[in-house]
């Protein structure tokens, strides 16, 4: 009971041709449609909802129409008695009121003609569902189909067909919604002349998921390339300082995935910019010390890389103009009462001035000595 997700609707763009048999049979699920429908694909998507997270089969506003026309359904009524044509509501008790078409015309054609599915899909639109009449399309599809009014004539334009998403509680389950109806909405695509898009209440929020690996990877490889290409030129083209910088920065990355995990932080967007910004900020902790240790005149390498670090590791450069500073700002996060500056800006700033650091200070002394 009421176990599902949040609705989906499998929206068809404007340039389906609902009036001609072809086009409508490309979408409809009922007798003589195709077996590759829009709505039959949907169907069969909602019998194996662990693999589509489809709960239910999509509700269609083009069979419930085509029903709603059958002469037997008393659903499509009219008066033409007087200049114009009204439309009788089923509930509607007069001998003027006769059914929209014939029981002769349903059986030589059964789908209505292109005039005849224009007349009547307004009057389908606006007729409220009754006990007589359960077919009447205001309730479910007055927001779901588009009329386009083209002067004497009139078309349909983009429409929608709603199903239900199975229950979703984590961000597993949102994200996993959001692929397969995106995989689903594109089969549907290939396999029909419409071109189709799913839409969810909760997709805005999720979409950045489906790429977030491939941005994170792309952006933190293009700032490390920068920073490299920085490096060597600024440092007179020493190609082993820079290479160490970048390697020492993408060691502070890694450990800042390490403590993201640690401390439940997700990799979204916001955190992928502030991971941005740590390859920013890592650089001070380790550009200074490598340079002087390049620029130092003593013979061995230790004796080099103690010069560094005493000179340069103690003073504005690093520990008291980087590090405490930027702890001392960082400290007064931790006191917000929002989640986001706790979570994704307290939290991560101080694990990105911490590992900073820690690898200027400690690691990369040692690994200079060493090179």
């Amino acid at each position: 009971y009421l176990s599902v997700g949040a609705p989906v609707y499998f929206v068809v763009k404007d340039g389906q041709n609902y009036t001609d048999a072809a086009g409508a049979n490309q979408i409809c699920g009922g007798m003589g449609c195709n077996n590759n429908s829009l709505i039959e694909q949907i169907a069969r998507m909602s019998k194996m909802p662990n693999y589509s997270h489809i709960a239910y089969p999509a509700s269609s506003w083009l069979d419930d129409y085509f029903d709603w026309l059958k002469p037997q359904s008393s659903c499509c009524r009219h008066d033409n008695t007087g200049e114009e044509d009204v439309f009788c509501n089923a509930t509607v008790v007069s001998t003027s009121c006769i059914a929209c078409r014939s029981a002769q015309e349903s059986a030589n054609q059964s789908r209505p003609t292109p005039d005849e599915f224009m007349k009547f899909l307004p009057w389908f639109l606006n007729d409220n569902p009754e006990t007589k009449c359960a077919k009447g399309g205001h309730a479910a599809y007055v927001t779901s189909v588009q009329v386009i009014d083209e002067g004497k004539k009139s078309r349909v334009g983009a429409t929608s067909f709603m199903a239900y998403h199975t229950l979703t509680k984590t961000s597993k389950d949102f994200i996993g919604c959001l692929r397969s109806a995106n995989e689903i909405a594109e089969q549907i695509s290939q396999n029909t002349t419409a071109e189709v898009f799913p839409y969810s209440v909760f997709y805005v929020f999720y979409e950045q998921y489906l790429t977030i690996v491939h941005d994170t990877i792309f952006n933190l490889g293009v700032s490390l390339a920068a920073i490299f290409v920085v490096v060597f030129f600024l440092l007179g083209f020493d190609f082993l300082s820079a290479v160490i910088v970048v390697v020492t920065i993408l060691l502070i990355l890694l450990d800042m995935f390490g403590a993201m995990y640690l401390w439940n932080i997700p990799l979204n967007a916001v955190s992928l910019v502030n991971l941005v910004m740590a390859v920013g900020i890592s650089v001070e902790f380790c550009a200074h010390i490598t340079r002087a240790f390049a620029l130092s005149q003593r013979i061995t390498r230790v004796a080099r890389a103690e010069e560094a670090l005493a000179e340069i590791g103690s003073s504005v450069s690093v520990l008291s103009g980087i590090t405490l500073t930027k702890f001392v700002g960082i400290v007064i996060l931790a006191f917000s009462k929002s989640q986001i500056f706790k979570v994704f800006y307290f939290r991560m700033y101080l694990c990105v001035v911490v590992l900073g650091a820690g690898h200027g200070l400690v690691f990369l002394p040692v690994l200079l000595s060493y090179i």
